[in-house]
């Protein structure tokens, strides 16, 4: 098997990023983004999908998160697209449940080479300490459209926004980890009757 890696930059007027992706890896997390909460968050998705993350960021926090936090997502989306390549053998859904204290979500993904998101989730508050938590939607309609995946991300319950936000991000590292899993009685065989994704 070829390994399922993919190095990515995407340099605009606001943003300057570059995002590298081992799929097969053991969680190692090296991140340089200037939005420590975002940070904190994509460290869940590392360790729980079993994923080398390694993303250098430059925007234009000046202003505000959001160019900088969206175009992670498209940025690493892209990454994700291209070390994935033809899906053959690919488990290509997932989905998981994770709870944390008061707060439960659940996260189910397909790498369907479909973009669409369907985002169910509800914050106590505007932000968690100073990130806004508008983002967090931002960040994953970035993802799914580059990585031409299927979301669906529901918050079920939660009180906590940083319970609310964690649970949403270790679930989607876990739904991530099953989908990118590959099944050995599929083969070299694209999980697909067309035959193609």
């Amino acid at each position: 098997m070829s390994p399922r890696r993919a190095q990515v930059t995407r340099n605009t007027k606001e943003t300057q990023i570059t995002v590298e992706v081992n799929l097969d890896g053991n969680g190692a997390c090296r991140l340089d983004t200037g939005i420590s909460f975002l940070e904190h968050m994509l460290e869940q998705v590392a360790r729980h999908g079993l994923i080398d993350l390694t993303i250098t960021a430059k925007g234009d926090l000046h202003i505000d998160s959001h160019h900088t936090v969206e175009d992670i997502g498209i940025t690493l989306g892209q990454a994700f697209a291209k070390a994935v390549g033809e899906k053959k053998g690919l488990r290509r859904y997932g989905h998981a449940y994770v709870p944390l204290d008061e707060a439960l979500s659940r996260v189910v993904v397909d790498f369907s080479g479909r973009p669409g998101l369907e985002y169910h989730v509800e914050f106590s508050r505007a932000r968690i300490g100073e990130f806004d938590v508008d983002l967090v939607h931002e960040f994953f309609q970035g993802f799914v459209n580059h990585a031409q995946v299927t979301a669906h991300i529901d918050c079920l319950r939660g009180d906590n926004a940083h319970h609310v936000a964690e649970t949403v991000f270790k679930a989607f590292g876990r739904a991530l980890r099953a989908a990118l899993e590959l099944d050995q009685r599929m083969g070299a065989v694209v999980p697909s009757t067309k035959g193609s994704l």
